[in-house]
């Protein structure tokens, strides 16, 4: 946990419209500082939730850090990332333990159980997470089971699986083109929901819908516990798409969506509505675009909901969040389509104690809620200045005596040497002596 003024987190969100990055601190009662926010297009490098183009996702990816360290006078080592995608979905495992008569249940057998489940491994496809648990004892539901005795513990793990290769091109793109290490991933409706949803929201049950820019998520709640995730493949870059059938360019589309469109018709400011001074832009035909596709989505949700088994059950209702649920009148549209209350979510205020602005923007909701994820200082420590010095000097000392040996070091090898010579010379002196004298002694005779 990041605490102290000496580092941070840093996450990268990879959305279908765009990329965000966001560094923020976390103190030990979980509330964030964002430090620094940045955000740039996608321009369809990210589909569905997944990297599409490596090399233009990780020249993006790259600019954005530069943003941030520019913002933040600091250099970003590594970056949590969101798992996404449409093949994602959540998947349960159950695993139980045989104890004796009249066992306590402790927190060793607890994390046994743990234990099992992250060995789990599904055929064809790759865990990402451990959303949650429920457990039962002797049958009976029990949420602290801890110092509890029964005969037989379950643990029932809700896992949330996806393709085996979704990560691959994430570190591609992040990793191997941006050159930007990976802390660590979260699967992104997760994050979502840890940051936007209430204890009671959970608790009375809700279906939270994250509508992206390439998919709608859906995640279910009940009993505190998640029931059900799943994820359909249109969201709101589906629309834009379709409306670009009326002949526009998709940037022109993209805007008359934001500005224009609504997801349900009222009368409020209709005569004074800009479409009044745009003769080339047909109100009605818009929105009937925008509907029948908010129809598609719209009615995948109802049928997952009805296959969770909680249809009439989500006390809370409807909550949303994500990019594309800021079309105006989108919650009306909602609660008239699945007769529940709806409430637009986005980081909760008592999650961020700075920048409301970027707490309240539903865009962000993902981005925010990784740094409650982070658990690695991602700052990229600067090498000290005075190690860099050392090792000069110590080059500069190596360069020195292999070019001159001599110059160092080896003095009582120096002396030896000169002992050596010393004595070879008085060796050759004595032995000159005796020849000079046998010689002296032939031409004698």
């Amino acid at each position: 946990m990041i605490q102290s003024d000496s580092g941070f987190i840093a996450a990268i969100d990879l959305g279908t419209s765009k990329i965000t990055g966001v560094v923020g601190r976390r103190n030990e009662n979980n509330v964030i500082s964002v430090l620094a926010c940045e955000t740039i297009p996608s321009d369809q490098c990210i589909r569905r939730g997944l990297v599409y183009n490596i090399e233009e996702t990780g020249a993006k990816v790259r600019k954005l850090i530069n943003l941030l360290e520019n913002k933040l006078g600091r250099k970003i080592g590594k970056v949590y990332v969101p798992i996404a995608g449409q093949s994602l979905r959540s998947v349960d495992f159950r695993e139980r333990m045989q104890l004796s008569p009249s066992g306590i249940v402790t927190t060793e057998i607890i994390a046994q159980l743990h234990k099992e489940a992250e060995k789990y491994h599904p055929e064809m496809a790759g865990r990402y997470a451990i959303a949650d648990v429920e457990y039962f004892l002797d049958g009976k539901p029990e949420k602290n089971p801890v110092g509890i005795t029964c005969s037989i513990i379950e643990a029932n793990y809700k896992m949330i699986v996806g393709r085996p290769n979704i990560i691959a091109n994430i570190q591609k793109s992040i990793r191997d083109r941006a050159q930007v290490n990976i802390a660590g991933y979260a699967v992104g409706a997760l994050a979502s929901a840890a940051i936007a949803l209430n204890e009671e929201e959970k608790e009375l049950g809700c279906a939270f819908i994250d509508f992206g820019g390439g998919t709608t998520t859906l995640s279910i709640y009940k009993g505190g516990v998640l029931r059900r995730m799943v994820v359909i493949p249109f969201g709101g870059r589906a629309i834009t798409k379709d409306i670009c059938e009326l002949n526009f360019i998709e940037s022109d589309a993209e805007q008359y969506k934001i500005k224009f469109g609504k997801a349900h018709d009222n009368q409020d400011n209709l005569l004074s509505s800009p479409f009044f001074s745009k003769p080339d832009i047909d109100l009605v035909e818009l929105n009937k675009v925008i509907r029948m596709r908010l129809d598609e989505i719209v009615a995948n949700v109802k049928e997952q909901i009805v296959l969770s088994g909680y249809d009439g059950q989500l006390g809370a209702g409807i909550v949303m969040t994500g990019g594309a649920s800021q079309l105006k009148n989108l919650d009306i549209y909602l609660t008239e389509k699945l007769k529940m209350p709806v409430r637009q979510a986005s980081a909760k205020k008592s999650f961020v104690n700075n920048f409301p602005e970027l707490a309240s923007d539903p865009s962000l909701t993902c981005a925010l809620g990784l740094l409650l994820f982070g658990t690695e200082d991602c700052e990229k420590k600067p090498v000290a200045q005075t190690t860099g010095e050392e090792t000069l000097q110590e080059e500069r000392e190596f360069s020195k005596n292999a070019s001159n040996p001599k110059q160092k070091g080896d003095k009582k090898k120096t002396d030896k040497n000169k002992e050596v010579k010393k004595r070879a010379d008085s060796f050759f002196s004595r032995m000159g002596d005796i020849l000079g004298e046998m010689f002296s002694e032939d031409e004698n005779n």
